[in-house]
């Protein structure tokens, strides 16, 4: 049998901290995957992002998916419209500064 957590508060507890970061130029390439990580790595990709002001969004499930990616990877089609939905509110958080 297998068992999934659908509880997002207990998934990451079980898992531990993840983070994964993605680099996208507005061109016509695909958004990459730039850096991922579980544990102590996961918490120095948030830190480096917080230190250099970059937008940080939790998504348990979007994560999932990226850490399984090699690094420099096109985030899959499967996921555009979840990164596109990310992207759109980074830009309305610059429009607001």
């Amino acid at each position: 049998m297998i068992y999934k957590n659908f509880n997002q508060i207990q998934k990451r507890k079980n898992s531990g901290m993840m983070a994964a970061a993605i680099h996208y130029d507005g061109g016509d390439d695909a958004p990459k995957v730039t850096a991922s990580g579980k544990g102590r790595v996961a918490a120095k990709i948030i830190e480096m992002a917080k230190a250099k002001s970059i937008p940080i969004e939790e998504d348990t499930s979007l994560v999932a998916e990226l850490i399984d990616m090699d690094l420099g990877d096109n985030v899959p089609p499967q996921l555009y419209s979840v990164i596109a939905e990310i992207l759109l509110l980074i830009e309305r958080m610059e429009s607001m500064l």
